[in-house]
Parts: C-alpha cells; sequence; structure tokens
C-alpha cells in the first residue's frame, strides 16, 4: 500500500478531510452552549438532525452519479463544502446561523459515506485486497478525527472559536486542494495486480 501513490494521495486526502471535518460540530455545540442557560440541547440536537435530512438524499444521489459524473467531480463537492462551513461558523453566533450552516455538513457526509468505499473499490480491483486496504484508510481517518479535537480544542483555548473554526477550514481547503490536484479518477479503471499493488507490496506493509 506504501508503494501505491493513488492509495497514499487518497488516505491523505479523506484523513485531512477528517481531520478538518470531526471538531466542527462539537465546536458548534459549544458555541450555541456558551452564556445560554437553557435549549443548547435543543440546539444541538437540531443540528445532528438537519445534518442527516440533507446526507440521505445527497448519498441517493451520490451513488447514483458516481458512475455517470465519474467520483472526482462528485467528491470535490464533499470537499468543496468543508472549508466553506469552517468560514461561516465565524460569521454569526445566532443558533438558528449555526443550525443553518450545519446543513453543509450532510453534504458531506452523505458524499463520503457512499463515495469513499467505491473509490477504494476502483483502486484495488483485481488485487485482492480490497478489505486491507479499506481498514487501513478507515484507521488512518480515525487517527485524524481523534486529533482534530484535540487540535481544535488546544486552538480554541488559546485563540478563541474563530481561531478554531478557521484552523478546521484551512485544512479543509488543503485537503481540497491536494484531491483536486493530485488525486485522478478512479472510474472504470483497469489495473494490473502485479504491477501496482503486488501482495508482496501489502503484506511488507
Amino acid at each position: 500500500m506504501l508503494a501505491h501513490r493513488e492509495i497514499l494521495i487518497f488516505a491523505l486526502s479523506v484523513t485531512l478531510f477528517h481531520f478538518a471535518n470531526a471538531a466542527m460540530l462539537p465546536l458548534a455545540g459549544h458555541l450555541l452552549w456558551q452564556g445560554k442557560a437553557t435549549g443548547a440541547s435543543l440546539y444541538m440536537s437540531a443540528c445532528i438532525i438537519a445534518a442527516q435530512l440533507v446526507m440521505i438524499p445527497v448519498a441517493v444521489f451520490a451513488g447514483a452519479q458516481a458512475d455517470r459524473w465519474g467520483r472526482k467531480p462528485i467528491f470535490l463537492i464533499g470537499f468543496g463544502v468543508l472549508p466553506i462551513r469552517g468560514f461561516l461558523y465565524t460569521l454569526c453566533d445566532d443558533p438558528f446561523f449555526i443550525v443553518a450552516v450545519q446543513l453543509l455538513d450532510g453534504i458531506g457526509a452523505g458524499i463520503f459515506g457512499v463515495l469513499w468505499v467505491t473509490v477504494v473499490a476502483d483502486l484495488t480491483k483485481g488485487t485482492g485486497r480490497y478489505n486491507l486496504t479499506l481498514g487501513a484508510i478507515a484507521t488512518a481517518q480515525s487517527i485524524g478525527a481523534a486529533l482534530s479535537n484535540v487540535v481544535a480544542g488546544y486552538v480554541v483555548n488559546a485563540w478563541g472559536y474563530n481561531a478554531g473554526f478557521l484552523m478546521l477550514a484551512g485544512i479543509a481547503a488543503c485537503a481540497l486542494t491536494i484531491f483536486y490536484w493530485s488525486m485522478p479518477e478512479t472510474r472504470e479503471r483497469d489495473i494490473q495486480p502485479t504491477a501496482q499493488l503486488s501482495p508482496a507490496i501489502y503484506l511488507t506493509a
């Protein structure tokens, strides 16, 4: 896996995405809670439900159009909404505004939930190493998500919520840039297992 450039690029991109994404909702929840004796839990629930309501139709759309449009154009939409979302959180702390911004989370979650496993399948086609690659990238994503909350917490504690959101938005922009410039379209690939992903490479990695 470490010798396969496209897998590394994809793993890096989605790990940075989850690094940027994981802490946004908790930070938004803390922002909703500050200065309010009641209602914070209600707004937090609204954020979660709003994202889920958007995620379902987006996931259906992404799955239906992945073969027609290609994986990369749809994935770029998911990458693109995250830095926008992070920046919008800095503009206003009104609960209704924050819930509205959280709708963008449903777009990213819906696209990622459907397409990342599809891209891994494209990259490992004919190799017999799909599950191994899927598990490795899922682990990398989990590490990114865990670090997101730790790093964002330190930034917010030192410089405030706006700095935290802008830091996460900057990381999301890096993920978008890497994916846009370095990740090729993976639809209808014809990978040769011995040349691209030999079992020896996987066992060594």
